[in-house]
């Protein structure tokens, strides 16, 4: 890494399972990121006032709710608002193939679902802040 990137990692919505999400913060955590885990329960206006005060260069929303196609373009929405939309957005959890498209034609840059490698997960998430940080060279 180019340097220790800030990442918030949040729950958006009801869902109250957060084992997922604290395995995947600690793994970033321990491959030399800056994480901050908003906890559970978050509407996607707290998330997003979160990567405002954080300053984060990514965020990663966990959901196994089955409410994907409505909390993160609500997300997406506020980060534009909000001047950030170059805000590295990753997805992770239980995301039906068929969705995984859409979310991306939303402005989502990976869709990480479950059995995804821990090293694979933060390699990726590495190498693309690497590469923005190059293009603003």
């Amino acid at each position: 890494m180019k340097r220790p990137y800030r990442v918030v990692v949040a729950k958006p919505g009801l869902d109250g399972h957060d084992r997922g999400v604290k395995v995947i913060a600690r793994a970033l955590r321990d491959s030399g990121f800056e994480v901050i885990y908003t906890g559970l329960h978050q509407t996607p206006e707290q998330i997003v006032q979160a990567v405002v005060q954080e300053d984060a260069d990514a965020l990663g929303l966990s959901l196994l709710s089955g409410a994907h196609l409505t909390l993160v373009p609500r997300v997406l929405d506020g980060l534009r608002a909000e001047g950030l939309g170059d805000v590295l957005v990753v997805v992770g959890g239980i995301i039906p193939d068929a969705d995984i498209p859409v979310l991306k034609e939303a402005g989502v840059a990976e869709v990480f679902t479950p059995g995804a490698p821990l090293p694979a997960i933060g390699a990726w998430l590495a190498e693309s802040l690497d590469a923005r940080e190059g293009e603003g060279s």
